[in-house]
Protein backbone atom coordinates (compact mmCIF):
# COMPACT_ATOMS: atom_id res chain seq x y z
CA UNK A 1 0.00 0.00 0.00
CA UNK A 2 1.45 3.48 -1.22
CA UNK A 3 1.31 6.52 0.69
CA UNK A 4 -1.44 7.75 -1.76
CA UNK A 5 -3.57 4.19 -1.29
CA UNK A 6 -3.37 4.92 2.51
CA UNK A 7 -4.74 8.39 2.24
CA UNK A 8 -7.68 7.27 -0.02
CA UNK A 9 -8.37 5.11 2.49
CA UNK A 10 -8.37 7.22 5.40
CA UNK A 11 -10.84 9.35 3.52
CA UNK A 12 -12.76 6.88 1.77
CA UNK A 13 -13.34 4.54 5.25
CA UNK A 14 -12.76 6.96 8.31
CA UNK A 15 -16.05 7.85 9.03
CA UNK A 16 -17.49 4.41 8.63
CA UNK A 17 -15.23 3.07 10.79
CA UNK A 18 -15.91 5.74 13.39
CA UNK A 19 -19.61 4.80 13.22
CA UNK A 20 -19.28 1.07 13.71
CA UNK A 21 -17.37 2.07 16.45
CA UNK A 22 -19.30 4.58 18.24
CA UNK A 23 -22.45 2.42 17.74
CA UNK A 24 -21.11 -0.40 19.40
CA UNK A 25 -19.17 1.76 22.69
CA UNK A 26 -21.61 4.67 22.38
CA UNK A 27 -18.72 6.32 23.90
CA UNK A 28 -17.08 9.24 21.23
CA UNK A 29 -13.72 9.69 22.64
CA UNK A 30 -13.18 6.17 23.09
CA UNK A 31 -14.16 5.48 19.52
CA UNK A 32 -12.24 8.13 17.92
CA UNK A 33 -8.90 6.51 20.09
CA UNK A 34 -9.66 3.11 18.57
CA UNK A 35 -9.87 4.23 15.54
CA UNK A 36 -6.95 6.34 15.78
CA UNK A 37 -5.10 3.78 16.84
CA UNK A 38 -6.80 1.03 13.99
CA UNK A 39 -4.95 3.36 11.71
CA UNK A 40 -1.49 4.03 13.15
CA UNK A 41 -1.48 -0.03 12.87
CA UNK A 42 -2.63 0.26 8.95
CA UNK A 43 0.03 3.02 8.81
CA UNK A 44 2.89 0.68 10.29
CA UNK A 45 1.85 -2.29 8.41
CA UNK A 46 1.32 -0.53 4.99
CA UNK A 47 3.58 -2.74 3.44
CA UNK A 48 1.80 -5.77 4.44
CA UNK A 49 -1.66 -4.72 3.54
CA UNK A 50 -2.72 -5.28 0.34
CA UNK A 51 -4.60 -2.32 -0.86
CA UNK A 52 -7.61 -3.92 -2.02
CA UNK A 53 -8.60 -5.39 1.45
CA UNK A 54 -7.29 -2.39 3.05
CA UNK A 55 -11.40 -1.56 4.50
CA UNK A 56 -11.61 -5.12 5.91
CA UNK A 57 -8.10 -5.04 7.21
CA UNK A 58 -8.64 -1.82 8.80
CA UNK A 59 -12.47 -3.04 10.26
CA UNK A 60 -10.62 -6.22 11.54
CA UNK A 61 -8.26 -4.09 13.42
CA UNK A 62 -10.76 -1.01 15.08
CA UNK A 63 -13.55 -4.58 15.86
CA UNK A 64 -9.88 -6.04 17.43
CA UNK A 65 -9.31 -2.46 19.46
CA UNK A 66 -12.78 -2.52 20.37
CA UNK A 67 -13.37 -5.85 22.41
CA UNK A 68 -9.70 -5.31 23.60
CA UNK A 69 -11.28 -2.00 25.09
CA UNK A 70 -14.16 -3.50 26.12
CA UNK A 71 -12.45 -5.93 28.18
CA UNK A 72 -9.98 -3.63 29.62
CA UNK A 73 -12.34 -1.17 30.48
CA UNK A 74 -15.84 -3.83 31.94
CA UNK A 75 -17.84 -0.56 30.97
CA UNK A 76 -20.19 -0.04 28.00
CA UNK A 77 -22.50 3.03 28.75
CA UNK A 78 -24.38 3.77 26.18
CA UNK A 79 -25.56 7.73 26.16
CA UNK A 80 -26.59 9.44 23.23
CA UNK A 81 -27.03 13.22 22.50
CA UNK A 82 -29.81 14.11 20.58
CA UNK A 83 -30.46 17.82 19.98
CA UNK A 84 -33.58 18.98 20.82
CA UNK A 85 -35.14 20.48 18.11
CA UNK A 86 -39.11 21.63 18.28
CA UNK A 87 -40.02 19.86 14.82
CA UNK A 88 -43.16 18.54 16.53
CA UNK A 89 -44.80 14.96 16.86
CA UNK A 90 -42.74 14.15 13.84
CA UNK A 91 -39.95 14.24 16.21
CA UNK A 92 -40.91 12.59 19.12
CA UNK A 93 -42.08 10.12 17.06
CA UNK A 94 -38.91 9.54 15.43
CA UNK A 95 -36.71 9.71 19.33
CA UNK A 96 -39.22 7.42 20.39
CA UNK A 97 -37.87 5.06 17.67
CA UNK A 98 -34.43 5.52 17.90
CA UNK A 99 -35.21 5.07 21.60
CA UNK A 100 -37.06 1.74 20.86
CA UNK A 101 -33.77 0.62 18.68
CA UNK A 102 -31.23 1.88 20.89
CA UNK A 103 -33.23 -0.28 23.96
CA UNK A 104 -33.45 -3.47 21.27
CA UNK A 105 -29.44 -3.25 20.50
CA UNK A 106 -28.21 -2.90 24.31
CA UNK A 107 -30.13 -6.18 24.90
CA UNK A 108 -27.42 -8.09 22.56
CA UNK A 109 -24.45 -9.13 23.94
CA UNK A 110 -20.88 -7.11 22.34
CA UNK A 111 -20.91 -10.21 19.39
CA UNK A 112 -24.52 -9.87 18.29
CA UNK A 113 -24.65 -6.19 18.00
CA UNK A 114 -21.13 -6.32 16.07
CA UNK A 115 -22.09 -8.68 13.95
CA UNK A 116 -26.25 -7.14 13.50
CA UNK A 117 -23.93 -3.45 13.11
CA UNK A 118 -21.52 -5.14 10.31
CA UNK A 119 -24.12 -7.13 8.69
CA UNK A 120 -27.20 -4.57 8.77
CA UNK A 121 -25.78 -1.47 8.81
CA UNK A 122 -22.02 -2.43 6.94
CA UNK A 123 -23.07 -4.03 4.54
CA UNK A 124 -20.24 -7.08 4.96
CA UNK A 125 -21.05 -10.90 3.98
CA UNK A 126 -20.89 -13.51 6.28
CA UNK A 127 -17.20 -14.37 4.80
CA UNK A 128 -16.02 -10.61 5.65
CA UNK A 129 -18.06 -10.65 8.78
CA UNK A 130 -16.04 -13.65 9.65
CA UNK A 131 -12.63 -12.55 8.48
CA UNK A 132 -13.01 -9.40 10.48
CA UNK A 133 -14.34 -11.11 14.16
CA UNK A 134 -12.07 -14.26 13.99
CA UNK A 135 -16.00 -16.65 13.50
CA UNK A 136 -16.35 -18.86 11.11
CA UNK A 137 -19.12 -18.54 8.78
CA UNK A 138 -21.63 -21.03 10.26
CA UNK A 139 -21.26 -18.97 14.11
CA UNK A 140 -21.59 -15.67 12.36
CA UNK A 141 -24.87 -16.91 10.84
CA UNK A 142 -26.26 -19.05 14.26
CA UNK A 143 -25.20 -15.48 16.53
CA UNK A 144 -26.64 -13.33 13.88
CA UNK A 145 -29.86 -15.16 13.49
CA UNK A 146 -30.17 -15.13 17.56
CA UNK A 147 -29.53 -11.40 17.44
CA UNK A 148 -32.01 -10.76 14.93
CA UNK A 149 -34.68 -13.05 17.28
CA UNK A 150 -33.89 -11.00 20.22
CA UNK A 151 -34.28 -7.55 18.42
CA UNK A 152 -37.81 -8.90 16.95
CA UNK A 153 -38.88 -10.21 20.07
CA UNK A 154 -37.91 -7.04 21.41
CA UNK A 155 -39.05 -4.71 19.11
CA UNK A 156 -43.03 -6.65 18.61
CA UNK A 157 -43.60 -6.88 22.27
CA UNK A 158 -46.54 -4.71 23.43
CA UNK A 159 -44.89 -2.10 25.23
CA UNK A 160 -42.55 -0.82 22.16
CA UNK A 161 -45.24 -0.90 19.79
CA UNK A 162 -45.88 2.43 18.49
Amino acid sequence: MTEQQYNECVNMYADNVYRFIVKNLRHEEDARDIVQTAFEKMWRNKDAVDNEKSKSYLFTVAYNQMIDHVRKVKRVHLTEDFSETSQGVQYQVNKNVQKTLQEALNRLNETQRSLVMLKDYEGYNYEEIGRITGLNESQVKVYLHRARITLRNYLVSQENVI
